[in-house]
């Protein structure tokens, strides 16, 4: 057998043998040590009734609801999101398409003179000549190597990551619309706090000033209720500064125009109090709970399409086979264009095999492998992000009940101190600053109280937004 035979028997026997299998690595999840339980929650309640794709119902405030329903339709950044899916979907559909034979029609027709003075017309032909053609051409790359296999594993990973993110974005904008809406609804309370100390205030310089007037006191006690007026005059003004500006941000969210921004309308629902009263958090929570986080679907889509890219890298290596073909009908004279007589057909092949690049195949594989090494740390440190994230929202949820508790508790000892310090004062046992002190201990244990009944509400929701909730993965996502 000559050389020649030798080789070519060889590229066609491997060609044979290798079939439709793809080179490059085949996708495997990373294995990490992750626990088998998130934790448990410190609250009372140790029923598990959360429907974590619907997690905020379970504060039982229709004004709510409906606001994350305005955003879900209004808000831009998911509007952005889902052009990203629909742009990442174009492209998935493309990709796909170039392991189908391609099909084209072609009409073509022309006009031509040729020299006379050139030697090429025999004698009484004219130098006129038309040309009509009619024809299908068909081309096909067969994918030996898996190039355009590994090319759609990739667009179609790179789609589900994009459906991923928006699931981020959502699961996002579900928990910071929650968390402005009960930033807002602190912010009422103390804004009432506020009225009601200012009043308190404003009507104990009254009486301080009658009673100077009287003789009854002295100058001290009627400018400490001056001064005492005056910061509660301001403690308003910034209760009533910081509602006006969190109701802007829920705006914002929920996806308002300019008007409605610059003057917000949000609707109330339920007092801080009873939506602290309606929290309903499970006993422990099972780490596989993250399988459902958006970014960790989206890490390890993008992971898997990097991997996909290695495989597309490496098949360059190898040769590449395209068939084509022609049928059609091609006539001087339009009227017998299509006459059997006209007809015309083609069969070709071309086998290309890379013997010289300087390298750069190489580096082409380098760089697919280096893609493949970044987004193996992304994923990795999304899912430490995600245990992280759980652990300190678990962590804040039993810390804030505490605080919470001892808040409540002090609260209710500082009523009474007032109470006691009021009699006192009045009974002649005690000076008006007692009282003050009291009243201010009491304004400023009460401002607290609002403050950790809202981070309590702020880290269940953190829980929630931790373990994945706020989104339903789509079919492509959960048949994965």
């Amino acid at each position: 057998m000559s050389g020649t035979k030798l080789v070519l028997t060889t590229l066609v026997a491997s060609l044979v043998l290798a079939g439709c299998a793809s080179v490059g690595p085949d996708y495997q999840r990373p294995a990490l040590e992750t626990p088998a339980s998130l934790g448990a929650v410190a609250t009372q309640n140790k029923q598990l009734a959360v429907d974590y794709a619907a997690w905020w119902k379970s504060f039982q405030d229709p004004v709510l609801d409906s606001l994350l329903d305005e955003a879900a339709k209004n808000n831009q950044d998911l509007i952005l999101a889902a052009a990203r899916i629909e742009e990442a979907r174009a492209v998935a559909v493309g990709t796909n398409s170039n392991r189908y034979p391609s099909v084209d029609a072609n009409l073509g027709a022309s006009r031509t003179r040729t020299s006379e003075n050139a030697g090429k017309l025999g004698v009484g032909v004219s130098p006129y000549a038309k040309d009509f053609q009619l024809s299908l051409t068909a081309s096909y790359e067969v994918d030996f190597w898996g190039k355009l296999s590994r090319a759609d594993e990739a667009a179609r990973a790179r789609l589900l990551a994009q459906e991923a993110n928006r699931g981020l974005v959502q699961s996002s904008l579900y928990a910071n619309v929650a968390q402005s809406y009960f930033a807002m609804r602190a912010a009422d309370a103390q804004l009432a706090l506020a009225d009601s100390t200012l009043k308190t205030r404003q009507e104990n310089l009254r009486l301080q000033q009658k009673r100077y007037t009287a003789g009854a006191t002295s100058e001290l006690d009627l400018h400490v209720a001056e001064s005492e007026s005056a910061a509660a005059d301001i403690s308003y003004a910034q209760a009533k500064q910081s509602l006006s500006n969190i109701e802007s941000t829920l705006a914002v969210l929920l996806g308002r125009s300019a008007s409605a921004i610059a003057q917000p309308v949000i609707a109330r629902g339920n007092a801080i109090d009873s939506l602290h009263q309606q929290l309903i958090m499970p006993a422990d929570l099972p780490s596989d709970l993250l399988n459902r986080r958006p970014d960790i679907l989206s890490a390890e889509q993008a992971l898997v399409a990097a991997n996909a890219d290695i495989g597309q890298a490496k098949a360059q290596y190898f040769p590449s086979l395209k068939l084509t073909t022609t049928a059609g009908y091609e006539s001087r004279v339009f009227e017998d264009l299509i006459n059997p007589a006209s007809l015309l057909w083609s069969l070709g092949s071309s086998l290309a095999q890379p013997v010289f690049r300087a390298g750069a195949i190489a580096a082409v594989v380098s760089g697919a492998e280096a893609r493949k090494n970044q987004a193996l740390a992304q994923y990795v440190q999304a899912v430490q992000g995600a245990f992280r994230d759980v652990h300190d929202a678990l962590n804040n949820t039993a810390a804030n009940e505490q605080v919470n508790a001892a808040s409540e508790r002090r609260v209710t000892a500082l009523k009474d101190s007032l109470r006691l310090a009021d009699l006192r004062y009045k009974n002649g046992y005690s000076s008006y600053l007692e009282v003050l002190n009291a009243q201010r201990d009491l304004f400023q244990a009460q401002s607290s109280l609002i403050d950790s009944k809202r981070a309590q509400l702020s880290a269940v929701v953190s829980i929630y937004k931790a373990v994945g909730g706020g989104w339903s993965k789509p079919e492509t996502l959960a048949s994965k």
